[in-house]
């Protein structure tokens, strides 16, 4: 009996070890495409016309190469998980990563240090993430969707260490937040003109961009993204920085769109050196309790010290327009270098408008802001009744705020303030409303080629545009009017 359970033992041994299977490549230098990997280890990948099937682990080894440089499709198991030590590339028009099932998502990347990684044009859904362990990372041109956690936790892109490049994706729908870091890994990636929406479908509370402690000499960049959140998320925030556990923060956020999120932009903790400017901050309000959050621009740290300065932005229609905590501070203009031009606008909560809300003891500089876009012009009692600080309570510190200013407003600003175009993403129909001034929309491909133009009337402006999917620039022109707006067509 003993002879008998020691041999099926064995048996069951064995069958388990053919069902772990990972496959290593050699490690002798040598590049492997898709068609070369079903060579090599046919019991791990096969292959019917364009699309591939990978069943095990698969491990690039440090020298190396795994290319895709051709239109495909490549399915991966359920867990299954793909490593790179050395270099992996992909440059084709339309690759796409999926499940075998979408209902049992594979375990996703791990890009580990030292690997070199460049992504272009692919889409990568139904997987665990990818975990980027290495310096040296580029994506661009990507989808990334309906991804859960996996071998990434913290965010479908989670980052480890060095200056990313992160540009032109949409990242939309995952279980977790966008991108992140961890809290000790000092990061600085240029997150560029990428369209994010709706992440942190696990309803977690991180905001879609989450991000810790930064290189100190090289900033993280935000520049130039589409932030928006899913209204029935009440935890999923924007942009979020913290310093907590040492480090610096070195920050430039600026030109991005950031809307319907519980939140828009919160930098928290110490030695924080932030430029944020030029963003359209609008609608964070999706928890709607302004004792949790809200907050246009939120800022908070436990001693003085931080740089932060703000010129530029439109704040509109949040719980709060900006709150300071602790010992936080903000530039919001000043006769030196910063020329100020914020506009709040309908930022509140109990009935009461807050564009500021000082609830530190630090006095601050807030010359040639427009206080009450919707009332413009306006006057300092109009800018005072819309601030909190020293003369609403004798313990906040001063916020200097004359002059007041919303000559700065162009005729285009005017001509924004109303204006909503809808679906976005849309598959196609397009609703443009509220249309005070343009009269021609000109639809651009992200490279600058002209794509389509339309005559618009005064009002509302429905349209079917037929586009591919992919991002687009909308410049919208009128007599003495021009604007632009981003669209993304699914």
């Amino acid at each position: 009996m003993k002879q008998l359970l020691l041999s099926l033992l064995l048996v069951f041994g064995f069958a388990n070890i053919l069902l772990a299977q990972e496959y290593i490549t050699p490690d002798l230098g040598e590049t492997y495409t898709l068609d070369d990997l079903v060579i090599e280890t046919p019991a791990t990948m096969s292959v019917s016309g364009t699309t591939y099937t990978l069943i095990d682990d698969l491990t690039i080894s440090a020298t190396d190469t795994f290319l895709i440089d051709s239109d495909a499709t490549l399915k991966i198991g359920a867990d299954i998980r793909i490593t790179v030590l050395g270099t992996f590339s992909v440059d084709s028009d339309a690759v796409t990563f999926t499940a075998i099932d979408p209902a049992t998502p594979y375990d996703g990347f791990r890009f580990e240090e030292f690997s070199e990684i460049n992504i272009q044009n692919s889409t990568i859904e139904y997987g665990g993430g990818l975990r980027v362990l290495t310096e040296t990372f580029t994506i661009n041109n990507c989808l990334i969707t309906n991804n859960v956690a996996g071998v990434a936790t913290g965010s479908v892109i989670a980052l480890s260490r060095g200056m990313a490049q992160i540009t032109n994706n949409t990242i939309s729908f995952n279980d977790t937040p966008a991108i992140s870091s961890g809290a000790t890994n000092e990061v600085s990636p240029y997150i560029f003109n990428n369209y994010i929406e709706g992440n942190n479908q696990a309803n977690a509370n991180r905001p879609q961009i989450n991000m810790g402690i930064t290189l100190v000499d090289d900033p993280i960049q935000i520049i130039q993204n589409t932030i928006i959140g899913d209204r029935s998320l009440d935890q999923a925030g924007g942009i979020g920085l913290s310093n907590f556990f040492g480090g610096v923060i070195n920050a430039v956020i600026e030109d991005n769109i950031i809307r319907d999120n519980r939140y828009g932009i919160a930098i928290l903790g110490d030695d924080v050196s932030a430029n944020v400017t030029n963003n359209i901050i609008e609608d964070n309000d999706t928890q709607g309790n302004p004792n949790l959050g809200g907050s246009g621009i939120s800022l908070n740290a436990t001693s003085e010290g931080n740089i932060v300065v703000a010129s530029g932005n439109s704040i509109r229609r949040n719980l709060w327009g900006i709150t300071l905590q602790g010992e936080s501070s903000i530039n919001l203009g000043d006769d030196i270098d910063n020329v100020g031009q914020n506009v709040f606008s309908e930022n509140g909560n109990g009935g009461f408008t807050y564009a500021l809300f000082n609830n530190t003891d630090n006095a601050i500089t807030a010359l040639h802001n427009c206080w009450d876009e919707a009332n413009a012009p306006i006057t300092l009692a109009d800018a005072e009744a819309v601030i909190s600080h020293q003369n609403d309570n004798a313990t906040l510190g001063l916020v200097t705020f004359d002059p007041v200013d919303c000559g700065f407003l162009s005729v285009e600003d005017l001509a924004l303030v109303d204006i909503t175009i809808y679906p976005n993403p849309t598959s196609g129909q397009v609703i443009l409303d509220n249309n005070k001034s343009f009269k021609q929309m000109n639809v651009y491909s992200i490279d600058g080629k002209l794509m389509l133009q339309k005559t618009l009337q005064i009002g509302t402006n429905e349209m079917n545009l037929d586009l591919n999917s992919g991002m687009y620039v909308l410049e919208l022109n009128g007599d003495n009017t021009k604007a632009v707006k981003k669209l993304i067509v699914k």
